[in-house]
């Protein structure tokens, strides 16, 4: 079940404003699950910005590399060393310890453009997913 206080993207990303404003990025379980045992997570540096479905890095797993496409404009306000180092963490917990990126949101209005846990539900239904 994919928590209803984060929003997500049809490229099956998350965002979870903060309560500091800042919002987290992750991949959903639904991601987590497809690509199977993640084992290379390549991020953007702290400082770097995002722009609103651009690609801002890569995630490898045993069957697959996918690309990492940011839900939210910004600019970067702190990289998950954790995920880095052991990106099992995105299995084991991608709501949680499995978060990629902080972000300093540049344009709040962009969460309109993104999926409620509801809708992204019926998104993966109509996806056969």
């Amino acid at each position: 079940m994919n928590p209803d206080e984060l929003r997500y993207s049809k490229e099956h990303e998350w965002v979870r404003v903060e309560t500091d404003g800042a919002v987290a990025i992750g991949i959903t379980a639904f991601a987590a699950e497809s690509l199977g045992d993640v084992v290379f997570v390549d991020l953007p540096e702290a400082g770097s910005s995002v722009a609103q479905f651009q690609k801002f890095g890569e995630i490898e797993s045993v069957k697959a590399v996918s690309d990492l496409f940011s839900p939210i404009s910004g600019s970067i306000t702190e990289v998950n060393q954790g995920v880095v180092e052991n990106p099992q963490l995105v299995n084991d917990g991608p709501y949680a310890e499995g978060w990629l990126l902080r972000v300093a949101m540049a344009d709040e209005s962009e969460m309109d453009s993104l999926m409620s846990a509801s809708e992204y539900e019926g998104f993966l239904e109509s996806e056969g997913g």
